[in-house]
Order: C-alpha cells, then sequence, then structure tokens
C-alpha cells in the first residue's frame, strides 16, 4: 500500500485588498517534503495523521509539501500555480500509489482560479488515475463545488466550531481512505445545496452542539460513513459561495443523496438559531458589568484575521479609552510598525504611539495616545489545540488601565498567552476584547467569567444583504426569495 500526502491553503476573502504573494505562505507555514512538524496545522492535520497510522499499519508513505498562508485577499496567479506544480510534481514522482490524500482549507481564491481546490484536485485525479482512493479535507468555512466532489471519492470537512477537531477529522480521513483502497467500504458521496449564504453555527453554543452532535451520532450506522457541513464563506464572491451538506455512504448513492438533502433542510430550518447575539461597542460595558466576575471577554469577529481583514482596528481602544477606570485588555492587533518603535523604545520606554489604523482605508481610524511599554519579545507563540502559532515579534503598551498587545504578523488571537506571555494579568481586568471569529473560545472559556461576541462593523461583510455580489449563481438567499423548497 502506498499513500501520497500534501497541504495547500488558505482562506480568501475577495473583497479584501491584502494580496497574497509566495512569500506569504513561506513566511506563515511552508514544510517540503519531510520536514512538517510533528504537531498538525489547521490544514496539515492529513500529514500528521498519515505518519501516525503509516507507523502503526506499515504502509509506504510518501509526504509533499505541505504550505498555507494566512486569510487574507486573492492569491497570485504565479503563488498558487508554483505551489500547485510543486506538489503535483511530487505526486507524480511518487506514482504509482493507491491513495492520495491533501489538507485543503477550501477557500483559496486565486487571480484567474476561483476554485483552486477544485482545480488541483481534478488535475491529481488525472495523474492518480480512476482505480486510486482520492480524498481531502476542508475546514466547514469552504466552498463545496461540484468539482471537488466528482474528482474525490472522499471529502471531509470539520465539524467542529470553533475548530478544535482538525487532527481528529484527519484521522477519519486516513481511515476511510484505507478502508477504501482495501475493498472494505465503496464510498458514495452525495452532496446537497442549500442554496443560501451566511448560515452557520458555533459548537460552543447549544443549539450548535446539539446539531452536531446529532449528526455525528448518525455516522458508523445503517451504511453512513460520514457526514460534513459546510457553511461555506460568505466573504468570497465566487459561483459555488454558500452552505451545502456532503453525506458519504457506503455502496449507495441514492443513501447519500437522500440523506445530504434531509441534513440540508433541518440545517436551512435552524436559521441563526445556533448564532448568539452580538453586542454593540457602546453596550460593552453596561455587558460586562452585569457579570460578578472577571474577565468578561468580547470577541471582535468582523475585524478577525482569520477572516482574511487586517485586524487592526482600533474601535474598541476608542471605546474603553472613553471608560479610564475600567481595568481593560484589547489584542492582538496587527501593527508592524508599533511594534518597531516600542521594540526600540524597550520595555519601560515611555513614547507617543500611532496605534492601529494603517493597514487600509477599511481598518477605520488609528488612536494616537502616550503609552508605557509593558514588554517586548521577538517572536510570540501561542498554542492553538494541537499546534502551534507564531505571531512574530510583539509589544504590550499600556495606557492607564488599558493594556493592548501588538504583533507583526497577522494571526487569530487563539490563547489568554498572547497577554500573559507579555506580562498582561487577565484576572485583573474586567473586560478583554479579542480579535478573533470563534477559536478563541475552548482556550479563553477556561478563564473568563462570561463570554459575549461583537458587532464592531466590520471590515469583514457580517451582513451577505450588504454585499455587492457579482459572480455568486442566482437565486440565493438572502439575497433573493428561499429557493429552496
Amino acid at each position: 500500500m502506498r499513500m501520497f500526502v500534501a497541504a495547500l491553503g488558505t482562506e480568501t476573502n475577495t473583497f479584501a485588498p491584502l494580496p497574497v504573494d509566495r512569500d506569504a505562505f513561506e513566511r506563515a507555514f511552508y514544510a517540503p517534503p519531510g520536514t512538517h512538524p510533528s504537531t498538525p496545522t489547521l490544514t496539515t492535520a492529513p500529514v500528521v495523521a498519515a505518519r501516525a497510522r503509516a507507523a502503526r499499519d506499515g504502509f509506504t508513505l510518501i509526504e509533499g509539501t505541505a504550505a498555507w498562508a494566512e486569510p487574507a485577499g486573492l492569491v497570485a496567479r504565479g503563488a498558487y500555480e508554483s505551489l500547485r506544480d510543486e506538489i503535483l510534481d511530487q505526486l507524480r514522482a511518487a506514482m504509482p500509489v493507491d491513495i492520495a490524500l491533501f489538507g485543503m482549507h477550501g477557500a483559496m481564491v486565486a487571480d484567474g482560479y476561483e476554485d483552486c481546490e477544485g482545480d488541483m484536485l481534478a488535475r491529481a485525479r488525472a495523474i492518480v488515475g480512476p482505480k486510486a482512493i482520492l480524498g481531502c479535507e476542508h475546514d466547514l468555512h469552504c466552498h463545496l463545488t461540484p468539482k471537488r466532489v466528482a474528482a474525490c471519492d472522499l471529502i471531509v470537512l470539520f465539524k467542529e466550531f470553533p475548530h478544535t477537531d482538525f487532527l481528529a477529522r484527519a484521522e477519519d480521513l486516513v481511515d476511510l481512505a484505507l478502508r477504501a483502497a482495501r475493498g472494505e467500504i465503496a464510498p458514495r458521496m452525495g452532496l446537497f445545496d442549500c442554496r443560501r449564504i451566511g448560515g452557520g453555527y458555533m459548537t460552543s453554543h447549544p443549539a450548535g452542539r446539539a446539531f452536531v452532535d446529532r449528526i455525528a451520532a448518525m455516522e458508523g450506522q445503517d451504511g453512513v460513513l460520514s457526514i460534513s457541513i459546510g457553511h461555506g464563506f460568505h466573504a468570497a464572491d465566487v459561483p459555488e459561495v454558500g452552505s451545502k451538506v456532503l453525506v458519504i455512504a457506503d455502496g449507495d448513492q441514492a443513501k447519500a443523496d437522500a440523506l445530504a438533502r434531509r441534513i440540508g433542510l433541518d440545517f436551512i430550518a435552524m436559521g441563526r438559531a445556533g448564532i448568539p447575539p452580538h453586542v454593540k461597542p457602546d453596550d460593552v460595558v453596561a455587558t460586562a458589568k452585569s457579570h460578578a466576575g472577571m474577565p468578561v471577554v468580547f470577541a471582535d469577529r468582523w475585524d478577525n484575521p482569520g477572516g482574511g481583514v487586517p485586524g487592526d482596528g482600533a474601535i474598541m481602544i476608542e471605546t474603553l479609552l472613553r471608560h479610564p477606570d475600567i481595568p481593560s485588555a484589547v489584542g492582538v492587533l496587527w501593527d508592524p510598525i508599533a511594534v518597531e518603535f516600542c521594540r526600540s523604545a524597550g520595555a519601560g520606554g515611555n513614547l507617543w504611539l500611532r496605534i492601529g489604523g494603517k493597514s487600509t482605508p477599511v481598518s477605520g481610524r488609528p488612536v494616537d495616545a502616550h503609552v508605557v511599554v509593558r514588554a517586548v519579545t521577538p517572536d510570540l507563540v501561542i498554542p492553538f489545540e494541537q499546534s502551534q502559532v507564531s505571531m512574530g515579534a510583539a509589544a504590550a503598551v499600556t495606557i492607564g488601565e488599558l493594556d493592548i498587545v501588538l504583533a507583526t504578523k497577522r494571526t487569530q488571537t487563539f490563547s489568554p498567552e498572547a497577554f500573559t506571555q507579555l506580562g498582561v494579568d487577565l484576572s485583573r481586568k474586567k473586560i478583554v476584547v479579542v480579535k478573533s471569529s470563534n477559536h478563541f473560545h475552548a482556550a479563553f472559556s477556561k478563564i473568563a467569567a462570561a463570554i459575549h461576541h461583537l458587532d464592531t462593523g466590520g471590515p469583514f461583510p457580517p451582513d451577505p444583504t450588504r454585499v455587492t455580489y457579482t459572480r455568486v449563481r442566482r437565486p440565493i438567499a438572502p439575497l433573493d426569495p428561499d429557493p429552496v423548497v
């Protein structure tokens, strides 16, 4: 048995003015064959899962390149093509293979390629031929295109949001691929298009938790091999944007199709019940004071680098500076210029600093303030589930009772360690604002008195009805009357 595994991913916000070149991948995560670390990353978990299974089962594993770029805008054509061709050349050199698996976020868009994953998987199928098992793992915020389903035998998505299960789902993918290659199962994939943008749930919220627990319980029963809910990524103007359901059944296409439709209708009926209410900036202080404990954590969802936006908006800094008596913290803002000034001043240094609002017009206005540098570090590395994430050189600055963490790399605030490694004691803060959509939740829930989500108004488009789409297939809800009966 011979298995090839590689990974290529990013999440493309086509409305974000942040270009992605080859260097963006190499700066974020780039591991040529055999150099992937022992810990997985969000989209490279199939490499780690395949290694562990090969060590246990004794099959031959050939590793290709694994690469990831932080979510941003359109990927340059040359960047995508060079990485795609690098991996596909490695696959050709590995032939013959029985199995080829890929870690792919599922929402990459490049100049000239609206469906990068579909393009790459179709090319991989042409290389491995019709008999080999071809599969991939996707983030649930992906575009599940018919082209990918046609190319693959297996597609497995994360179930959890926050994404605490990327390694577990990679292990599912590897297991199903091995069973299929050995003739133990005959996977058949059914895809149901919910024809709506902006749906979804959080599994940190009771309704979302119950929905995912219900579909997970169906797996392994009555010939159902896998169930995946693709929420879609609505900050992408591509034809296949939107929510979809994928069911893999053992040898029964009709069952896969019927169950995908049934679950899809249930997903539509859930509406926004799986998403908690969002607090406006002016209501943050009153909301925090309604809780006896501390800290009360607020997630700045719509200025979250994980959604492809800059992550340097300062609206919550402005808001909290109007309440100088409340001990607060905000982080992590992407601000390489401010970090460089703080590193020059050194810990304990005093300086006037322009914070945030530097990268693009959508970032909003900056905050100008006299700050004290609390701490600096050449590399702020924080945990995210089984992986370690570098935020680059970073600094913490203090304005009265407000601490602000600034970093040189754009990434979500996954862990309290983003603050505590720089000396910010969150147990003494009434309000903590994090730049994250929901991936902060698992780690911050361990220290928070309460958790709320913020609606700061952008720059990520929170409301699909206020977005100008030109490439989306119509009709689709909520842009049009519900097209699903």
